[in-house]
């Protein structure tokens, strides 16, 4: 889905503070279908990494990140360096006035975390985090229909999210520190359950609060030992509600990503098809397939681009939000590593 027109009076310009992420290539792409954005520094502590996507994205290598902070005429940054950091130039970018788009995990720690969005509010600059799941239209619906009480009183949530990565040997290049727990932060459990989280807070978003979490992890290819591979997550929340997150880089399929039990509902998506039940919303049986969904959100980094262009109207993860995810995804990490629970708030 193409972003909406922009107002910028002008193209907009980037620049790229680390190259490392696995989706940088998509950032590059996303950038390259646009007219309103341009790409003007790349810096990378890996000088060839740096020189290969300055030249993919027709901009300038940096020889420092402080280059391309100094440059009056950059408006943000691309913060896709390996999570060891983040923080560094998540600080800096603040300091110098740079809205900042930054992949997941936010911060290497939850006081990392807690340190640069605080920074960031302070700061009024525009932020986005690498959440791009609640754009979904399953997803979308969904919560509109959880703020409207059509699932009645929620008892049980499920999230899943996982990939082959490990199995199919994604990290054994370019990407290999993502493996590395002291450079990513997380194994492939927390990860990917990051994106698990964003979801599901932001599914279940209101007065409830999170209690405690508890999970347990495990490798099955031994392919980034010590690294693990998957794990499942148990999140108790103070009005009832009971959730659990899938997550990992070891699975070769991940048909069911979603269930939602209410009292008088009940929602489940089966590969991208949604099921959803309420007696509440007329036809809504849960036999077939619903159809009635809102269009997808672009991409969050689109979503990025917009508001960096002048729209009003985008929905962003801010920074605090961007800190509480990180801060119940190093809990459940914790709970996995101690074998307990872990009390939250």
């Amino acid at each position: 889905m193409t972003s909406a027109p922009s107002v910028a009076s002008r193209p907009r310009r980037l620049a790229f503070l680390g190259c490392a992420h696995i989706h940088t290539d998509r950032y590059v792409r996303l950038i390259g279908q646009r007219a309103d954005v341009t790409t003007a520094w790349v810096w990378d502590h890996d000088g060839e990494r740096a020189s290969r996507y300055a030249a993919a994205t027709g901009a300038a290598p940096a020889p420092g990140p402080s280059t391309v902070l100094a440059d009056p005429q950059v408006d943000g940054v691309v913060v896709c360096a390996e999570t060891v950091r983040q923080r560094d130039l998540v600080l800096a970018a603040v300091r110098a006035g740079k809205h900042i788009f930054v992949e997941k995990p936010f911060g290497l720690a939850a006081s990392d975390a807690d340190e640069m969005a605080a920074a960031v509010d302070a700061a009024g600059i525009t932020f986005q985090a690498g959440y791009f799941h609640r754009g979904h239209p399953a997803n979308r619906f969904l919560h509109g229909e959880i703020e409207r009480g059509h699932l009645g009183r929620l008892t049980r949530a499920r999230v899943s999210m996982t990939h082959a990565g490990a199995l199919e040997g994604w990290f054994d290049g370019d990407w290999r520190w993502m493996a590395d727990r002291e450079q990513a932060g997380f194994g492939g459990f927390g990860d990917m359950a990051l994106h698990a989280v964003d979801v599901l807070l932001w599914l279940l978003a209101g007065e409830r609060r999170l209690c405690r979490v508890t999970a347990s992890v495990s490798a099955v290819s031994g392919r980034y030992e010590p690294c693990d591979e998957y794990g499942e997550g148990l999140l108790v929340f103070d009005d009832g509600v009971m959730a659990t997150v899938a997550a990992g880089w070891a699975s070769v399929g991940n048909p069911v990503t979603l269930e939602l039990c209410g009292t008088e509902g009940h929602a489940h998506v089966v590969n991208d098809r949604l099921y959803y039940r309420s007696r509440h919303v007329e036809g809504a049986s849960g036999r077939e397939a619903w159809q009635d969904l809102p269009d997808a959100l672009p991409h969050a980094f689109d979503l990025f681009c917009d508001a960096l262009a002048g729209r009003s109207d985008v929905e962003l993860v801010g920074a605090r939000e961007a800190a509480a995810r990180s801060a119940v995804a190093r809990a459940l990490d914790q709970a996995a590593r101690d074998g307990a629970w872990i009390a939250l708030g």
